[in-house]
């Protein structure tokens, strides 16, 4: 394996009943003032905002709410949070949400300690954070990008058109309260995209240096099938705690930091996906799930071996009389089968872009990995592009 450093600074409080034991005393080390981070409202259908406000109005808390956090949350936004902290003295930020509202508050918790822009300084280029940004603690309502237990945040800024993400430990949540019930009442699309994201995150580091035998890929591997397995599982019954307690710690899991431990990570479709979000405002997972299968037939033969272990190791592909090449095209299949299985769309037009025109200025506009196993070109990922679109 590589070398690396390990930390992570979250302290994860999981399952059922969790925020109602210990939401009042962790708060307790803060001060009076909450800013109380949510998206569009669907927590006051499910019951969640009355049973946090609840334990807030309880403990003495003076509550400023911070509502309307979008899918891909932006930069004029992550301003709007900032102001309001700074404005009504904030103590700290609790957000209850998916990935979308923690990206967007850890941002906030930022720029409301800052006096210069954090796009130019912390998002367009890595920054050093030589100040302490404003406590963050989260609630998780949904299981998908793992931002609950890591630093990263990404923002869109709208007027560039860039979508981007930096992770930086010192934004990391201070706490991470996650009860598996309360996700029960996404509707099953969201499920099956965030469930689809977890599943990305771990290939993006599963694909990529280095290939001999190491505990990540090993931990990976497991994962994949469990994520695989559960899915399928909540599919077909949204309320099997089981099979939903196991997403949302495998959501944690991709993105704590743990796996990429010695990898190089690719994550050269996020930075696709990413574009295509800055320019369409589509949904990540389903984004993420067009993309895949497309972009590995580019770049299977560059990571051939790790591509025959993925066939076999996750998806069982039997291995007899078949070339190298073969298992590996056989275990992108199965992925590719696997998404239309769940549901999710497998090229741009379902996933409601029909501008054909404007798929080279989101392919010049894309990022590109140093870390993956074939190092892409802005004309092969236009190539992708054209490739998804029907």
């Amino acid at each position: 394996m590589n070398n690396f450093i390990f930390e992570n600074a979250t302290k994860v409080y999981f399952g059922e009943g969790c925020v109602n034991e210990y939401l009042a005393c962790l708060l307790k080390q803060y001060g009076d003032t909450v800013l109380l981070a949510y998206g569009g409202g669907s927590i006051k259908r499910n019951g969640i905002y009355d049973e946090v406000t609840a334990i807030l109005e309880k403990a003495g808390k003076k509550i400023v709410e911070f509502s309307g956090i979008m899918a891909n949350p932006t930069y004029a936004k992550v301003q709007e949070g900032a102001q309001l902290a700074k404005e009504n003295h904030v103590d700290i930020i609790l957000a209850i949400g998916g990935g979308s509202v923690m990206d967007c508050c850890k941002a906030v918790s930022l720029a409301s300690r800052y006096e210069g822009d954090i796009w130019n300084d912390f998002w367009m280029h890595p920054g050093v954070i030589n100040f302490k940004p404003l406590p963050l603690g989260v609630i998780v309502t949904v299981a998908g990008t793992g931002s609950e237990c890591n630093g990263g945040a990404v923002i869109t800024n709208e007027e560039k058109k860039i979508k981007t993400g930096r992770d930086y430990p010192q934004c990391n949540p201070q706490f991470a309260l996650m009860d598996p019930t309360y996700t029960y009442s996404v509707p099953v699309k969201q499920m099956i995209s965030g469930g689809f994201d977890i599943l990305s995150h771990i290939m993006e580091t599963y694909f990529s240096g280095p290939n001999e035998n190491n505990v990540s890929d090993d931990i990976m591997e497991a994962l994949m099938k469990s994520v695989i397995f559960n899915l399928r599982a909540a599919i077909k019954n949204p309320q099997d705690y089981t099979a939903r307690s196991n997403l949302m710690w495998a959501s944690t899991m991709a993105e704590n930091r743990i796996i990429k431990m010695g990898k190089k990570c690719d994550f050269e479709c996020h930075n696709i996906e990413h574009q295509l979000g800055a320019y369409t405002d589509c949904n990540h997972g389903c984004g993420l799930a067009v993309l895949h299968p497309i972009y590995y037939r580019h770049i299977y033969k560059a990571g051939l071996s790790k591509f025959v272990k993925f066939a076999g190791n996750v998806w069982g592909i039997a291995t007899e009389g078949k070339s190298a090449e073969e298992i590996a095209l056989a275990g992108i299949n199965a992925l590719a089968n696997f998404i239309k299985e769940i549901g999710l769309p497998t090229t741009l037009r379902e996933l409601g872009i029909t501008d054909k025109n404007l798929l080279k200025e989101i392919a010049d506009s894309c990022g590109i990995s140093a870390g993956s196993y074939k190092t892409m070109t802005h004309e092969e990922i236009l190539m992708i592009l054209n490739e998804c679109f029907e």
